[in-house]
């Protein structure tokens, strides 16, 4: 029996199937923000993986698949049409999560490998069109990742200080509606970050991206604050070189950087743990159980 976990997601979509973990930039959420709609060229590139990905799956044996997909599929009118396409070309239909959803699933898998001493945790995961925000009894999903920021706010290469200003501004608001929605999370002991913004500054920091490496590194807001200024200061032709981030992600890094510092001064945090146990392990254990 070989389970299999895939993830649609704004920015990038993934599979996680007999140990093997894969991640191709698809930014199948492009525009969705301005049109209410996936883009053809982004639904294009998206099942183009996807078919990539069912012949991973068949390769392997996986007879258990959950395919799961969250904010742009939210946000799109002609989703129907897209979970057609990807239905045949992974052998299962996509399930559209909702935001408390999509929490749940990341937190059960972040959380999976570690100490309820450190805890309570609070569990946030960047996406490309929302984050959600996670405590073992409550998930608040915001409307803010970092393909939407960086549509909604970063125009200029490099974004000048305006823009960076009024992104974080924005951030700042819907920071406050989590705190509001979910209090506890002000009393969390430990923050746990996921996905590719939180993964990719930690390897910025590094100097490399190594997966051993990058779980369970714990970020320092010091060091956090020192690559967003990096980041965001060199124009994008420069921002790709920076060893340990991926070049397909360094259009949109910014405008993550903009949530992630936002999260850590939002909650006076000294560091967060850089978890790469994300939402699918937790689909992988939400079919396994």
């Amino acid at each position: 029996m070989t389970a299999a976990a895939i993830d649609i997601g704004t920015n990038s979509t993934r599979v996680l199937v007999d140990g093997e973990r894969r991640t191709t930039i698809t930014r199948l959420g492009q525009g969705v923000d301005r049109t209410g709609r996936l883009d053809d060229a982004a639904v294009a590139r998206t099942i183009a993986v996807l078919r990539e990905y069912g012949e991973l799956l068949r390769a392997k044996g996986a007879d258990r698949v959950r395919a799961v997909a969250t904010s742009a599929a939210r946000d799109a009118a002609n989703r129907d049409a897209f979970f057609d396409a990807a239905a045949e070309a992974i052998g299962v239909r996509p399930e559209l999560l909702t935001g408390e959803q999509e929490g749940r699933l990341a937190f059960l898998g972040a959380t999976a490998e570690l100490d309820s001493a450190d805890g309570p945790y609070l569990v946030f995961d960047i996406g490309g069109g929302s984050t959600e925000f996670a405590l073992h009894d409550g998930v608040v999903s915001v409307d803010t990742g970092a393909v939407r920021v960086t549509e909604q706010w970063l125009h200029s290469d490099p974004p000048t200080p305006e823009e960076l200003s009024m992104a974080v501004s924005v951030v700042r608001a819907h920071l406050e509606d989590v705190t509001r929605l979910l209090p506890e999370s002000k009393r969390a002991r430990t923050l746990v970050g996921l996905a590719g913004t939180v993964t990719s500054v930690a390897a910025v920091e590094l100097g490399f991206y190594d997966h051993d490496a990058v779980h369970h590194f714990r970020l320092s807001r010091a060091a956090a604050e020192d690559v967003f200024r990096t980041l965001a200061t060199e124009p994008l032709a420069d921002r790709r070189h920076n060893p340990g981030l991926q070049p397909e992600r360094a259009d949109v890094i910014v405008g993550g950087c903009c949530i992630l510092v936002g999260i850590l001064r939002h909650f006076d945090a000294a560091e967060v743990l850089v978890s790469e146990a994300d939402i699918l392990d937790g689909i992988l254990r939400s079919i396994s159980d």
